[in-house]
């Protein structure tokens, strides 16, 4: 059974910092490109960072450049967010995404999402 279950999300000041978290399991995780995407109330859910399968090549969001890094460590099935000079317009549920595309054949798991407020 496929999961990703993320954490660290919270209630965080202006300028503050969290580490998002996803844990991974029931798929090989290591054949996966693993993102971050947030959805605002009211917004459509958008992409924040990707990082390939080996973990070489990521991509950032414009609005995030400089203050998030992704990364993941394929021995523990885990994808993390790093996440500094956090702004109140970071404030969103941020979710976790696998996928995999081979021959036009596409594979997408999410996590529940977990909440990320920036609020003084």
């Amino acid at each position: 059974q496929v999961q990703l279950v993320e954490s660290g999300g919270g209630l965080v000041q202006p300028g503050g910092s969290l580490r998002l978290s996803c844990a991974a399991s029931g798929f090989t995780f290591s054949m996966y490109a693993m993102s971050w995407y947030r959805q605002a109330p009211g917004k459509e859910r958008e992409s924040v960072a990707n990082i390939s399968r080996g973990g070489g090549s990521t991509n950032y969001a414009d609005s995030v450049k400089g203050r998030f890094t992704i990364s993941r460590d394929n021995a523990k099935n885990t994808v993390y967010l790093q996440m500094i000079t956090l702004k109140p317009e970071d404030t969103a549920v941020y979710y976790c995404n696998a996928r995999r595309v081979v021959f036009g054949s596409r594979w997408d798991y999410w996590g529940q999402g977990t909440q990320v407020t920036v609020s003084s």
